[in-house]
């Protein structure tokens, strides 16, 4: 079962970014073809020059997409799914699941348009603040060859293990004496 106040943290205040504001809103079943566009955006360049149709393409990463869901909703069913919006048009998504030693962040993904703006990193600083509210850590698998990589060792998080092709990193919480970066502007609260 989904903690509301862990919703309410992250769904009522909007993230302001350099005078960009975002916010969250938990997904719903209409939000489908944005997400599977959402991972075709993530993922089709891998694919890219590859030599298979568009068509094949197309449907290899349909077929994907619909397994990640499945996957997801079989191990982290009581995560929170969240749609993130600016302007009220969905521009991303942020999965997070709650557990009672952890905080894993099950994934964040930004169309092409919406990256390298702060908006990952500001979620990052807003999970790890709520996870060190309840001395818990944070952990994300990242594959080997993703760049995103370098923002995970910026906000403080460090390898600890390793399933080809990815790597687990995790953060720590923070303690009274810690340097982690600080935690975004979130207006109203």
């Amino acid at each position: 079962m989904t903690d509301t106040g862990m919703v309410a943290d992250f769904v009522s205040s909007p993230i302001t970014l350099h005078g960009l504001s975002v916010s969250l809103r938990p997904e719903i079943r209409e939000d489908a073809p944005f997400l599977a566009a959402l991972f075709a955006s993530v993922r089709g360049p891998e694919f890219q020059g590859n030599g298979w149709p568009d068509e094949v393409r197309s449907a290899f990463l349909a077929d994907q997409f619909r397994c990640q869901v499945a996957h997801y909703a079989r191990y982290y069913a009581d995560a929170l799914f969240l749609i993130i919006e600016r302007d009220g048009a969905p521009i991303g998504r942020f999965y997070l699941h709650r557990g009672p030693r952890e905080h894993r962040i099950v994934d964040i993904s930004l169309l092409p348009e919406a990256r390298s703006r702060g908006i990952g990193g500001a979620l990052l600083d807003l999970a790890c603040a709520g996870a060190s509210r309840h001395g818990r850590i944070v952990s994300i698998h990242v594959e080997k060859n993703n760049p995103a990589q370098r923002l995970y060792q910026r906000k403080g998080f460090t390898p600890a293990g390793e399933s080809d092709p990815y790597w687990l990193m995790i953060r720590a919480p923070e303690t009274e004496t810690s340097t982690a970066p600080a935690s975004p502007v979130v207006a109203g609260g």
